[in-house]
């Protein structure tokens, strides 16, 4: 559907203009508005470069943005309420000032890139400057790179919005100076479990572009399924759901391309070596064990996998690390970033009973433990995944370290991935020298909290509670869901996932990522799943969830965010409602407290 004809259907703009807050999101490190009034926009607003126009990303990059501003004329749903606690933005209203408005309109976007060569990688500067002076017809922005350019207008296009009429403005004249907190910002989404299609991810990119998220973390496969085509093992692909639910090289590709076109990078994982059936037993049934197993809970002796179904590579079996190898070597010629996931959780021992090169192995040391299965594994499988380029860093889940069934040493350079025990796991790793992507799963897992997916499940078959001391998994418990409650925007934008780390240990944290697993998600829901929750954790590693005092800015979030889901919608992105719409329209009327200072 079109931006306009969604604005329209969400009644968006409207006939008579009151004072607005421009507050964007996430909110910029440093914004200062002037005194001056409003400002006119022309139509179209032209970009000027210090190089030539013909840089396709830039070029593009403003010519969406102008589009959306264009398309959707853009006005917040309510003013943020004045509150004590802060200095409200200004609220000169956009009928005033007509002359003002008049007599200097923007006219152009006049854009410096100090550096144009500069790679879409890990650690690259995306800091930019926006300002907008009194008497000027610039929109003046200057960034390191592309991709901090890419950032300004995305700030830009939020912050120009609609006059009431046909027109458009900017609030006042404004200075921003930005910069994230953190270099890795993302969503994992995964497409094993269920099939995700282009569209869809691609929408999924444009609401990562606007909440300035910059790794989309592509859990590619998983037991259940193999989407992608892979030219060295054709036959993996038999594994896919259908001919239809499947990714091929051009696929991929497209999504990387899409992706870097918008600043965000796009680092694939493939589990190994658990989590892994589908696609991997099409090239030899040797290489994976307990495929023929119950997976099941109910007998825990018998148990071969978290859930169904089951399925691991063989870590003693020779032809598992060729054909790896193989499959590794081609994804990395797909996927551009130096970063590459290679999964490493949930080993379960009892998969690997099936195993007759496992057993064997066993038999000819019994001093042999899982920890040394594991520890097999780390040393012959890393130098395969480093040695395909020298810039290659992996990344792992934190099992690999911190499991039961751990190895003895993981290399320091490997980033871990820690979901488990929140700040207990991020201290432990950090403070053993290991730099951390945060996913704890008690605030940032947004998939939880919708019950469990496995069929046939007597905990649900409960009427009464016997005992309310003790809630069992369903009535008055977590609602079936081993990692509920839902995680509401408040969870993930609330969490201090730094708390009580040294300043040695902070400099460990590289970002986090919000994962959204799949086994209740597909096209339908995928939207609405990670929105608009997930843009609560971009402020969160962009600008932080505290004010230069160090107080939680949850409060001044609310309508900041209430507004970016609307936002949202209107820009395509089919987000979840968060509230009743009388809560937007009225801030601070739907807080829990009166006391604007109940959040420390």
């Amino acid at each position: 559907m079109h931006l306009a004809n969604i604005a329209q259907l969400l009644l968006i703009a409207t006939t008579s203009v009151a004072a607005v807050n421009v507050n964007p999101l996430p909110a910029p490190r440093h914004i200062s508005w002037g005194k001056s009034g409003p400002k006119s926009v022309a139509s179209p607003l032209k970009l000027s470069t210090n190089h030539d126009t013909r840089d396709e990303i830039l070029k593009e990059g403003w010519h969406r943005a102008w589009q959306s501003i264009a398309a959707l004329r853009w006005t917040p749903a309510a003013i943020e309420a004045p509150i004590s606690s802060f200095e409200p933005f200004p609220s000169a209203t956009p009928a005033a000032s007509k002359a003002k408005r008049a007599s200097v309109p923007l006219s152009l976007v006049k854009v410096h890139v100090e550096d144009l060569r500069a790679d879409l990688q890990h650690g690259v500067d995306e800091s930019y400057t926006l300002d907008i002076k009194e008497g000027s017809a610039a929109v003046q922005i200057n960034a390191q790179t592309v991709w901090g350019a890419l950032h300004a207008f995305t700030t830009l296009q939020q912050i120009i919005i609609s006059d009431g009429n046909l027109g458009l403005l900017v609030e006042q004249p404004v200075h921003i100076q930005d910069s994230p907190l953190y270099p890795y910002r993302g969503i994992m989404m995964d497409t094993g479990r269920n099939f995700i299609s282009l569209p869809k991810i691609f929408e999924q990119l444009d609401g990562m572009a606007l909440s300035k998220l910059n790794v989309l973390h592509w859990h590619l496969d998983d037991s259940q399924s193999w989407p992608m085509v892979i030219n060295a093992y054709p036959e993996m692909i038999k594994d896919a759901y259908s001919a239809r639910e499947t990714y091929s090289r051009k696929d991929m590709r497209r999504v990387v391309e899409y992706a870097r076109a918008r600043a965000i990078r796009v680092i694939p994982e493939v589990d190994m070596p658990s989590h892994s059936s589908a696609g991997w037993k099409q090239v030899d049934p040797e290489i994976v064990t307990c495929i023929d197993s119950w997976w099941s809970n109910d007998v825990w002796p018998l148990h071969t996998a978290v859930e169904p179904n089951p399925g691991q590579l063989d870590i003693i079996n020779p032809k598992t690390y060729e054909v790896v190898g193989n499959v590794y070597k081609e994804l990395s010629g797909i996927f551009s970033d130096n970063w590459f996931h290679v999964g490493a959780d949930e080993i379960q021992p009892n998969c690997f009973n099936f195993s007759r090169h496992v057993t064997e192995w066993f038999e000819e040391d019994p001093s042999r433990t899982y920890n040394d299965l594991a520890q097999h594994w780390v040393d012959h499988a890393i130098p395969i995944f480093q040695n395909v380029r020298k810039e290659r860093r992996l990344i792992m889940w934190e099992d690999i370290v911190l499991s039961p069934e751990h190895a003895h040493e993981v290399p320091k350079n490997i980033v871990m991935q820690s979901w488990n025990n929140g700040i207990d796991y991020i201290s432990n790793l950090t403070a053993n020298g290991y730099d951390v992507i945060v996913s704890s799963s008690d605030f940032l897992y947004l998939d939880c909290g919708h019950g469990g997916f496995v069929t046939n499940d007597p905990r649900y078959n409960v009427m009464s509670n016997p005992d309310p001391s003790t809630p069992n998994f369903n009535y008055g418990g977590i609602g079936g869901s081993w990692c509920g409650p839902y995680k509401s925007w408040q969870r993930v934008y609330d969490y201090d996932f730094t708390t009580n780390l040294t300043d040695a240990q902070k400099k460990h944290i590289v970002g986090a990522t919000a994962p959204l697993w799949a086994e209740q998600v597909d096209d339908v829901v995928i939207s609405s799943k990670f929105w608009p929750r997930a843009a609560a954790l971009g402020e969160l590693v962009w600008s932080g969830n505290r004010d230069e005092n160090g107080k939680k800015r949850t409060t001044l979030m609310t309508q900041r965010i209430l507004n970016f889901r609307e936002y949202l919608v209107a820009n395509g992105i089919m987000a979840a409602p968060l509230v009743p719409k009388y809560c937007l329209q009225h801030p601070h009327a739907c807080d829990l407290n009166q006391d604007q200072d109940s959040i420390q």
